[in-house]
């Protein structure tokens, strides 16, 4: 059975910086967990204490039953976001030599490598070093560097940088399909739309903080129907009307979409503007505000109840850029 991811009560000082301030969550076999956050959030941070690569300074991390150390390191699978590969070295050579260090026999690890390549279209590059392949074509081959030992937790630290929307589309059917296979996968990312869209389950982090954590239907339905997306033929001046009276505030806006939370007004207000401002409605529709927004809106929440998010504290108590 695939183990549970806990963390409880952990934090991290770089120095006098508190980098990861007493954070807890656990992400669940067959589910994408979600952490998310800012660049500085600490989430870096926290994926490094997850690996093993540094250890908490206060709380404990486990996979399953077993404190994180170099037992699990063979279990997991780690996607970082700064690419590792080796590039005089040629792909299969490398993927072969990069599993038989998570333990998989040579036979073995070969085959995989094989399998993997081929499901990513990419069985003619096996010969190929790493240095000619384009910054896409290496994305994939680190791919397939984290999941060849066929881990149990698979993490993934912003897996979509350098894809095309073709790629992007096939790593997500392939991360779809560890979750089918009840896999652990911890997905980081400051990419809201990429964890709205894939995540079952999500950790907002800030300032090395979890301003905000669970389900992601329920944490969108904690934040109520305030949100408004119109499609419409027309200049949109009504937009700048309400938001001018302070009825709407415009969260996106492109030539005749416009995505608004309401402020003052109410979606029948809104519809009528719309109507009166525009030579036609496509659509209307009123839903949960997006991820981004909820983000913001935990952010300010929890600027009210203590010291600013987007710095983490030292021990005294003094506000500091956090570390990565």
């Amino acid at each position: 059975m695939t183990p549970v991811l806990r963390l409880e009560n952990v934090t991290k000082r770089y120095g006098q910086t508190v980098a990861v301030d007493d954070v807890s969550f656990r992400a669940e076999p067959g589910r994408l967990f979600g952490l998310l956050g800012p660049n500085g959030a600490g989430k870096t941070s926290t994926i490094r204490m997850v690996t093993f690569i540094t250890t908490p300074d206060v709380g404990t991390i486990t996979l399953g039953d077993e404190p994180v150390g170099p037992g699990t390191q063979r279990r997991m699978g780690y996607l970082p976001e700064e690419r590792g590969l080796y590039r005089k070295l040629k792909v299969e050579e490398q993927l072969v030599y990069l599993a038989q260090l998570k333990g998989m026999p040579e036979r073995d690890a070969k085959a995989a490598v094989t399998r993997w390549l081929e499901r990513f279209d990419a069985s003619d590059w096996a010969g190929k070093k790493t240095e000619e392949l384009s910054k896409g074509q290496q994305q994939k081959v680190q791919f397939v560097a984290t999941m060849v030992h066929d881990p149990s937790l698979v993490i993934l630290d912003e897996p979509f940088s350098g894809l095309d929307p073709i790629n992007a589309d096939l790593l997500v059917e392939v991360i779809g399909e560890l979750r089918e296979d009840g896999k652990t996968v911890l997905f980081a990312s400051h990419r809201m739309e990429s964890v709205e869209a894939l995540c079952d389950d999500l950790c907002l982090m800030a300032g090395g903080r979890v301003v905000l954590e669970g389900p992601l239907r329920e944490v969108k339905r904690r934040f109520g129907r305030d949100t408004v997306s119109v499609e419409f033929v027309g200049d949109g001046a009504w937009l700048s009307v309400l938001e001018g009276a302070d009825a709407v505030r415009v969260l996106n806006r492109t030539e005749g979409r416009a995505e608004l939370r309401l402020t003052g007004a109410k979606p029948r207000d809104v519809l009528e503007a719309a109507l009166a401002g525009s030579s036609e409605v496509d659509r209307f529709e009123v839903h949960e505000p997006p991820l981004a927004e909820i983000f913001r809106q935990a952010v300010q929440g929890s600027e009210v109840q203590g010291s600013p998010p987007e710095a983490s504290r030292t021990a005294s108590g003094t506000a500091l850029p956090i570390e990565p």
